[in-house]
């Protein structure tokens, strides 16, 4: 079937060359070593084939392979320029498409799901998609009562697809290490397998979708389009046109850049604290720079699509995070560390320098240290590097902290947030996000004050 690869041995048979391709490149590498190369070099041009022929297979298929390419393309930044700069074009295009379904199977999917009149449902439907993305992809139209919608159609074998994919590639992630310095692999494929049945299922992100909708109605920075219709496999919301996050990031004047990325910092943090869920996707398709305002006057705005994948956050983000983030900032070494071993980042087994877990910290927040924080992928890459480096102390204690399962969502989606801020090379003023919607980043006192000064 050509709008979704399903026999098992054709997908198996295009990731499994992957790690053979690594492999024979190991081998190369080596070879270069043995005649006198640098370690340096050859790893840089170790990292380029591998960059290369992975992201070729994965462009190549839809389900878990193209999830695990969009999680991993906000992390480019990390890559020496070297290797990032002639895939980047190449990771956008990951971000916003894929091969698109036959117009027939997108036909008969709305059949048994809208009904066989389904056309009268819409004034307009386009067959030509849109957008396409892992597991759907997008038609744009007219619903009945004039509305321009977004109509999300789900891949046929999608769920099967999806899970195939990320079980194969789970088998060889320690071979990706190199790719991305500093950063597990495998944990990432884990909790992105994990996630599949949620993705899947559009009536949750129906929910997901409607409850920002209604939050952030009347905001001036951020827009979420409200769903029109759900039903399985399909999925009906307002249509937002837009600049895409992928052009901005490529093209963007300076501007722009600093507007999307202070906005995208803006929900990341306010989202939880106002809806109770945290929106788990933040690659750059899921993005759009809106004009500002009804009639197009004012600042730009964000739109934010495909709530696909959340995390439930009843009570906004954990209290700790914000808490561990003060102290750190404050050098408050022993009560960090305290908290830290409390919260599971480090288990009983371990015993470390709190003055050392200090030094570990302060370089990663230091875009809450000031007013206001150019990302860059040259910083990305100094962080990528020092964690990496085997050699370093920040190796070495990296290696003994804990990544508790209530964080994993949460630090994975603030990873990918400073990746996608990097890209865009965009000046934020973070720390004025942080204290607005961070709880317990501001000490509980001093919200008791400005209370009751604000009462008097």
């Amino acid at each position: 079937m050509s709008d979704l690869p399903r026999k098992a041995v054709t997908r198996t048979a295009k990731l499994a060359a992957l790690p053979l391709g690594f492999a024979g490149r190991a081998t190369w590498g080596l070879g270069k070593r043995i005649v006198g190369e640098s370690a340096e070099i050859v790893g840089r041009e170790l990292q380029q084939r591998t960059a290369e022929q992975l992201f070729k297979v994965l462009g190549e298929l839809k389900g878990g392979a193209m999830k695990f390419g969009q999680a991993l393309s906000v992390f480019e930044s990390a890559l020496p320029e070297e290797v990032a700069g002639p895939y980047r074009a190449a990771l956008t295009k990951l971000q916003d498409a894929a091969p698109p379904m036959p117009t027939r199977t997108v036909h008969a999917v709305l059949s048994e799901r809208l009904g066989e009149d389904w056309h009268d449902l819409f004034l307009e439907f386009e067959d030509k998609p849109s957008a396409a993305a892992s597991i759907g992809q997008v038609h744009r139209g007219v619903w009945h009562d004039g509305r321009e919608v977004a109509v999300k159609v789900q891949y046929p074998g999608a769920g099967e697809a999806l899970l195939s994919d990320l079980n194969q590639l789970s088998r060889f992630a320690r071979l990706l290490g190199p790719l991305i310095p500093g950063m597990d692999i495998k944990p990432l494929i884990a909790e992105l397998r994990d996630r599949v049945s949620e993705e899947l299922d559009y009536d949750l992100e129906a929910q997901a979708q409607q409850a920002h909708a209604e939050e952030f109605a009347d905001d001036p920075d951020v827009t979420v389009p409200e769903v029109v219709h759900q039903c399985e496999q399909v999925l009906i919301t307002e249509w937002i046109d837009g600049i895409p996050m992928s052009e901005i990031i490529s093209d963007g004047t300076q501007e722009q850049r600093d507007r999307a990325g202070q906005l995208l910092a803006r929900f990341l943090f306010s989202g939880p604290a106002r809806t109770g869920l945290l929106h788990a996707d933040p690659h750059p398709g899921n993005f759009r720079l809106l004009p500002g305002g009804p009639d197009g006057e004012g600042d730009w705005r964000l739109g934010v699509l495909d709530f696909g994948t959340v995390d439930r956050l009843p009570g906004g983000l954990p209290t700790p995070i914000g808490d561990s983030l003060r102290m750190t900032l404050d050098s408050e070494a022993d009560a960090v560390y305290e908290l830290l071993c409390t919260e599971g980042f480090v288990k009983e087994s371990i015993d470390l320098d709190p003055d050392a877990v200090l030094d570990y910290l302060l370089p990663i927040i230091e875009p809450a240290r000031v007013d206001e924080f150019t990302f860059t992928r040259g910083w990305m890459r100094s962080q990528a590097a020092r964690v990496a480096d085997p050699r370093s102390p920040a190796h070495q204690l990296g290696k003994q902290l804990n990544l508790p399962p209530a964080y994993l969502l949460i630090h994975r989606v603030t990873l990918s947030t400073i990746g996608v801020l990097c890209q865009l090379g965009a000046t934020v003023r973070l720390r004025e996000e942080l204290e607005e919607w961070l709880p317990g980043f501001v000490p509980q006192e001093v919200l008791d004050e400005e209370e009751s000064a604000a009462e008097a």
